[in-house]
């Protein structure tokens, strides 16, 4: 009911499963990764003990050969499993029992395996397959093309309903807090690649922090123009700011030391200081753009571009 493809981008050593089905939110069920050790898709009758249990046996040692057979060999309705693995060296493996239901098959190579189950034939499969090796974009972005050539090639003979990507990298998600970088779900939805595809350009929008060498420095004119899209929007110093932001939190609890920002800081040009400072980061914080926090005196190019285009709507 499933089809999925395990990778690893041999560049970063990022890990990750995409996977769509006729199934309510199948991210709940099939992918499982975990950075410097493997990914796992479990599908097919899912045995969900397959991620945690593979998991630990490749943080363990194992390659990922020698964990699929471990968890195969100890399930007893193994003939109606279907499993994908790739460890951290990117060496892969998967399994699909003989019970499946028909179009099943996978197919694995050197940073990957591909599998599914109930498909409009073996040419699904390859279209994840031929799609990954051949590569040309970013990690998350190649792993949704997979998913969206399977899909052109009949997908699930179902029908569609959810998919789901995850990618791990060690301090990856929010904050750095965890090696969840990209952990994206759609459980029910007409075209749910396309609306997956969606969701990851927001998510690189909210969650990717900009390199320093991103940044745009501020000068006189930007400084005029900021000011410009704040007031029409509400944040003027002069009045107070927005009246979204200002109950926040009572004045004794407000924050007493900055979030970590993008940069190192410089002199503010003519037209910008702290007082407008602050409130073009208290305008991020509400638009939940605080990943995207630059140093004094630089500003991130899509929170720029998100401010203009926010103010033109006004």
């Amino acid at each position: 009911m499933t089809y999925s493809i395990v990778a690893r981008d041999r560049t970063t050593g990022d890990l990750g499963v995409a996977v769509q089905s006729r199934f309510l939110a199948v991210g709940s069920v099939v992918p499982w990764a975990r950075a410097g050790v493997g990914a796992i898709a479990t599908q097919s009758y899912a045995n969900v003990g397959f991620g945690p249990d593979g998991l630990a046996l490749l943080a363990g040692g194992a390659i990922a050969t020698g964990a699929l057979a471990t968890l195969v060999e100890a399930d007893r309705l193994r003939e109606q499993r279907q499993v994908g693995i790739v460890d951290a060296h990117g060496a892969s493996a998967t399994h699909t029992g003989r019970s499946c239901f028909a179009w099943a098959g996978g197919r694995t190579g050197s940073d990957y395996a591909a599998q599914g189950n109930i498909l409009a034939g073996p040419a699904v499969v390859d279209g994840l397959a031929d799609t990954f090796e051949a590569g040309g974009l970013s990690f998350p972005e190649l792993l949704v093309a997979c998913l969206g050539a399977a899909d052109a090639a009949g997908g699930d003979r179902r029908g569609r309903q959810s998919a789901a990507l995850l990618v791990v990298r060690e301090g990856g998600g929010y904050g750095g807090g965890n090696d969840r970088w990209i952990d994206l779900r759609v459980d029910d939805h007409a075209d749910p690649v396309a609306e997956l595809a969606r969701l990851l350009d927001l998510m690189h929008l909210y969650m990717d922090r900009p390199t320093p060498a991103e940044l745009i420095a501020l000068d006189t004119a930007l400084a005029g123009e900021l000011r410009d899209h704040l007031g029409r929007l509400g944040w003027d110093p002069a009045t107070g700011g927005s009246p979204v932001f200002a109950p926040m939190w009572p004045d004794e609890a407000e924050p007493e030391q900055e979030r970590p920002s993008v940069g190192d800081s410089q002199p503010l040009p003519d037209g910008w200081d702290p007082a407008w400072q602050d409130r073009l980061l208290a305008w991020m914080a509400v638009e939940n753009l605080e990943e995207r926090t630059a140093a004094a005196g630089w500003i991130d190019p899509k929170a720029l571009a998100y401010l203009r285009d926010a103010a033109l709507k006004r």
